[in-house]
């Protein structure tokens, strides 16, 4: 393949790639945010150093990303070895970063369970049914279908219940009704209570959000791994074509063209262009002018 035509191909793959791993840079981004700011979700009131360690990483490697990226695509465009080494640096430590936080997750997803369990277990001691805390455990149970973290008895454990001494008192979100009042009576009411605790369903939950956000992170690292073949390949055909203007055009014997030999202008053989008449041989018919 010619030269110019690899690097414009190099060129045009790297470039789309870039998109890509802008993309799924993007997306860490999001998710980073997601863990750490969103409200009403469960994530965001875990007190998991693990975890916020996990989205604060997963932010800085989206923001990185995107400048990377735009470096990426300026150095293909514009043939600029310089911002191809700086662009290859930063894929190396970027891959590093995210084999951290990817290995991070996965080594501590036991940790974030227990964590998580924890969390319900304090929301339900501490519910009065008036806090954003409370809406996320009500939300929990009406999606999921479930109460209390292993069944409705842990409820019972609840001190607005335990001050009112009523045993018969549940969240509403406890029971199918569309009632969303904090409190309903289980007399009262002729409607069963949701027989599973939420914990399998939350660890199934957070199992799911893990592998999700470690599949994107080993994503974006397969993309890296290949943009980094591609441009180291793009660099060293560009110092080919750089090397290349840099010599002068030469023959077949490396002489420069213009300063031949004059023996080797005509490879070896007379110049019939002119013939030299001082050779003895005397035309009769076109006698020689004679000068005084």
């Amino acid at each position: 393949m010619k030269l110019g035509v690899r690097i414009q191909l190099l060129t045009f793959c790297s470039q789309a790639l870039n998109f890509i791993f802008l993309a799924l840079g993007l997306s860490l981004f999001f998710c980073g945010i997601w863990i750490l700011f969103s409200r009403g979700n469960l994530l965001t009131d875990l007190h998991s150093d693990e975890l916020r360690t996990v989205g604060a990483g997963l932010m800085m490697i989206g923001a990185v990303v995107g400048v990377v990226s735009v470096i990426g695509c300026l150095s293909a465009a514009k043939d600029n070895r310089f911002l191809l080494l700086t662009y290859l640096g930063f894929l190396l430590v970027l891959f590093l970063g995210q084999l951290f936080v990817t290995l991070l997750l996965l080594i501590n997803k036991h940790q974030i369970e227990r964590t998580v369990d924890g969390t319900l277990d304090h929301m339900i001691l501490q519910y009065n049914g008036s806090s954003d805390t409370d809406t996320l455990m009500d939300n929990i149970q009406h999606y999921e279908e479930c109460c209390g973290l292993n069944g409705s008895s842990d409820w019972l454990k609840n001190s607005h219940i335990q001050s009112l001494n009523q045993t018969d008192l549940l969240p509403c979100s406890c029971f199918n009704s569309s009632r969303r009042s904090s409190w309903c009576s289980t007399e009262l009411l002729n409607i069963t209570v949701y027989n599973e605790g939420c914990q399998k369903k939350v660890t199934h939950w957070l199992k799911e959000n893990i592998l999700t956000i470690a599949g994107m992170n080993l994503s974006l690292m397969f993309v890296q791994v290949v943009l980094f073949v591609l441009m180291a390949a793009l660099y060293r055909s560009i110092g080919t074509k750089d090397a290349l203007k840099r010599i002068p055009l030469t023959d077949a014997d490396h002489a420069p063209l213009g300063h031949a030999p004059e023996e080797d202008l005509d490879n070896g053989e007379q110049n019939y262009s002119y013939i030299d008449t001082d050779d003895g041989y005397t035309d009769l018919t076109h006698p020689p002018h004679l000068h005084d």
